[in-house]
């Protein structure tokens, strides 16, 4: 028999470098779930992507126990670490903090095209491009 879903948690944790320190131990605490295992096993699966930002799904079910899948990066986050930038620009129309070609574009929506609600290249690219557009980065 099927365990019974009780919640879904999305987190955004440093990869290899995730503690039971907030925002963990507030997301998983109030659920039951045993904070520690989650950390070692995410700190395992992400070991090899030290640096980046992963989003886990966490599912937890009715007994206190759990499942998480890794997603890829943010897009916000690929597009800061393709250009080398710390963060966006903070006046959007008025500063550009740098600007994105198209073929990084495409690499970019490639790579996340697993995580997005499309399965088109052209509409991942343009979520990309609106992401960029955001952030203040121009899309030439």
């Amino acid at each position: 028999m099927a365990k019974k879903v009780k919640t879904v948690v999305k987190i955004n944790l440093q990869a290899g470098a995730a503690t039971p320190a907030p925002p963990v131990g507030t997301a998983l605490g109030q659920h039951g779930v045993a904070i520690m295992d989650f950390v070692k096993q995410y700190n395992d699966k992400t070991k090899d992507m030290k640096g980046q930002v992963v989003p886990a799904v966490i599912t937890i079910y009715e007994d206190r126990s759990f499942d998480f899948v890794i997603k890829k990066a943010p897009v916000s986050d690929m597009i800061k670490k393709v250009l080398g930038i710390e963060k966006g620009s903070g006046k959007t129309p008025r500063e550009s903090a740098g600007t994105l070609t198209k073929e990084q574009v495409k690499n970019i929506a490639q790579e996340k095209l697993i995580d997005l609600n499309t399965k088109n290249l052209d509409s991942a690219m343009k979520i990309v491009e609106g992401t960029a557009r955001s952030m203040g980065v121009k899309v030439e």
